[in-house]
């Protein structure tokens, strides 16, 4: 109809439908006049049929509702997906995927409603994205850690050389005992990040039992310190006001705490406070991710800057390359930054 309205081949009208540049500009006109007074939609399914795409891409959450929406490193990962496809002709389904019954996500993503897969927050244990062979092109934010997923093509920060500066700078300020707060040991962030605070550790002899895992929540966090301070009590030397920080004898605390991210900072600087202690005076606190809430704690946190955003920018044009049978890096590792504020 609209060709016939036109005066023009179909082909015509598909070309300027789908905005190829080899048409003549009169032509051009004269299809988006008739598309305007037939008031044309293409439709969607046809297409896909068609072409076999469905122009929709999937955002994989393996975590619960709660932890999703209380998060806030999810926010700026969408705000990223959104960002880049905003100028292209996907559409995005986000998946907040319980690992209760994988085979419902797995069916889900074999069934023709998807061309690929972003994967983020994932665990060692998780079986959703598992078993798709190379039927479906998926992105992981974050080194997969199955060895079923090895090849599989990921986005990352170097959690454990991004942990590991991030301890040697409370070192090098004169701290002499770093504590952590780990996150959980199913996720490589929580694996790297506790990986790269031993490594600053044991390279200037420390102590390598003043660690404690939380589950990067607030709450996990203020009860990962407390368990810290009961095992080691901190001296309180205030280190801040002298200029230095206590040199206590083995076992005589901490001055220093290095959390494997900022929710989990901000629970133990509050749990701190709780026990008379304060920061950065008593125990320097560095966290990790830069989130929403790190600049407006008292004091703001020093942290370091995982660039959630760009995050979400890469993994999802590295999908769009890959979904359009492209090459592309398996491996792209964005750089992170110290952000010193307050507490350390």
């Amino acid at each position: 109809m609209v060709a016939a309205e036109a005066g023009v081949s179909r082909a015509t009208v598909s070309r300027v439908v789908n905005g190829h540049a080899s048409v003549a500009p009169e032509a051009v006109a004269a299809v988006h006049a008739a598309v305007a007074r037939l008031n044309y939609v293409p439709n969607r399914v046809a297409r896909s049929l068609a072409s076999r795409r469905t122009d929709v891409i999937a955002l994989i959450v393996p975590e619960s509702t709660s932890t999703v929406f209380a998060d806030p490193f999810f926010a700026p990962v969408v705000r990223g997906v959104a960002r880049a496809l905003a100028e292209t002709d996907f559409t995005l389904n986000l998946l907040v995927a319980s690992e209760t019954r994988p085979e419902k996500t797995r069916r889900y993503l074999l069934g023709g409603n998807v061309d690929g897969a972003l994967v983020v927050s994932h665990h060692s244990g998780d079986h959703s994205y598992l078993g798709l062979g190379d039927a479906l092109p998926i992105v992981f934010g974050g080194r997969p850690l199955n060895p079923e997923l090895e090849s599989r093509h990921y986005v990352d920060v170097d959690n454990r050389h991004a942990a590991q500066s991030a301890t040697e700078y409370l070192l090098g300020s004169g701290r002499r005992r770093v504590a952590t707060i780990a996150g959980p040991q199913d996720m490589p962030a929580g694996i790297d990040r506790l990986a790269g605070w031993r490594d600053a550790v044991e390279a200037v002899g420390g102590d390598v039992s003043l660690a404690e895992h939380g589950a990067f929540t607030q709450q996990s966090g203020a009860e990962a310190v407390i368990r810290l301070l009961d095992r080691h009590p901190a001296s309180g030397a205030g280190s801040a006001s002298t200029g230095s920080a206590s040199t206590g004898s083995a076992g005589a605390g901490f001055d220093a705490l290095f959390a494997a991210n900022d929710q989990m900072a901000a629970g133990a600087i509050q749990a701190l406070r709780n026990r008379g202690l304060s920061s950065p005076a008593d125990v320097a606190v560095v966290g990790f991710d830069d989130d929403a809430f790190a600049a407006t704690l008292d004091p703001p946190l020093t942290t370091v800057r995982q660039p959630a955003t760009e995050l979400g920018v890469s993994m999802t044009e590295l999908l769009v390359r890959l979904i359009s049978g492209e090459e592309a890096p398996h491996r792209t590792i964005i750089p992170t930054e110290l952000v010193r504020r307050g507490t350390a």
